[in-house]
């Protein structure tokens, strides 16, 4: 039997009152069950942290003793229980070490997915597709207008701009799916990396995502027009909004984050309206739960066929 309240929101978070613990809490908890390292989803300070030795690994370069007090760590697949439910991590596709939590009491199944993407992606673990009673999903893109281009036809706009590049991104996760693009499908530019991104650079490849070649960032370098590519996260690319010799982009899903008109680059870490749709089409929930976003076209789509209820 689905419980209405299995999940519930409140100061802190998305609680789980049946097993007493909160799914990417907002502020520091008792118990943390955690899908990903970026910080929207992972806030320090909590006492007792749940997640994948991925993101473990993220939330301590990032936090250092404060990623958690007592730390727990499990494989994909490999389920433990928590307060009398039984969770088990699944493969998210968002970034090295996301998991989807499927959790599983009283004989009902209830997945939330955190971020996810079904995009492939070199660097990091396919999104993998699971029976559940509840799928519990994000919504960021949940719009029908709203179709992701596809990621390998937009890093290969970079072969036609022939002057140096200074394209933003976050640090975790689009950097470094970044910088295996540009190997791959615009091999003849040279990457240059912020000094704050390449400590995370190194435990992709410690963790045996190759990235491929890259170095670190020098002046002396950008000065010469050798199709650099220098990437930066966004608090540095908005300082060098005067930047001459360059050509300014920031990689994201998001419109109001592209900075030309005439040269965009859409690569999102998400999934759009399409992808939502077969997700839920594969996980043949009975009911689907939204949050992250705007559930209302989801129900509107579903009408009679699946209860769709807004979190948020």
């Amino acid at each position: 039997m689905i419980l209405d309240d299995f999940l519930s929101f409140d100061a802190n978070g998305l609680y789980c009152r049946y097993g007493d613990f909160y799914l990417d809490p907002k502020q520091p908890v008792a118990k943390a069950v955690i899908t990903h390292a970026h910080a929207d989803h992972a806030v320090s300070g909590n006492t007792n942290v749940y997640a994948t030795t991925a993101t473990i690994a993220f939330m301590q370069l990032r936090y250092g003793k404060s990623a958690g007090k007592v730390i727990y760590t499990a494989d994909y697949n490999a389920p433990f229980e928590l307060g009398g439910v039984q969770i088990t991590f699944i493969p998210a596709g968002h970034m090295p070490g996301s998991a989807q939590v499927l959790m599983e009491y009283k004989r009902a199944r209830y997945l939330y997915t955190g971020d996810y993407k079904l995009q492939p992606d070199s660097t990091c673990e396919p999104m993998q597709f699971v029976k559940a009673d509840v799928l519990i999903t994000e919504s960021t893109f949940a719009e029908p207008n709203t179709a992701h281009p596809d990621p390998v036809e937009e890093i290969k706009k970079l072969n036609d701009i022939k002057v140096n590049i200074l394209l933003g991104a976050y640090s975790l996760g689009k950097s470094q799916r970044l910088i295996r693009m540009i190997n791959d499908y615009a091999p003849q530019k040279k990457i240059l990396v912020h000094h704050r991104i390449m400590p995370i650079n190194a435990i992709y490849e410690k963790m045996g995502f190759a990235l491929g070649k890259h170095q670190m960032y020098g002046r002396k370098l950008m000065k010469t027009q050798e199709e650099w590519v220098y990437i930066v996260p966004p608090f540095t690319f908005d300082s060098y909004l005067r930047a001459t010799g360059v050509k300014r982009l920031f990689a994201s899903g998001w419109k109001n984050l592209q900075v030309n008109a005439q040269d965009t680059l859409f690569i999102s870490d998400h999934a759009d309206w399409a992808d939502i749709l077969h997700t839920i089409e594969q996980t043949q929930p009975k009911q689907v739960w939204t949050l992250h976003g705007e559930g209302k076209h989801l129900r509107d789509h579903f009408k009679n066929d699946i209860f769709v209820k807004l979190l948020n």
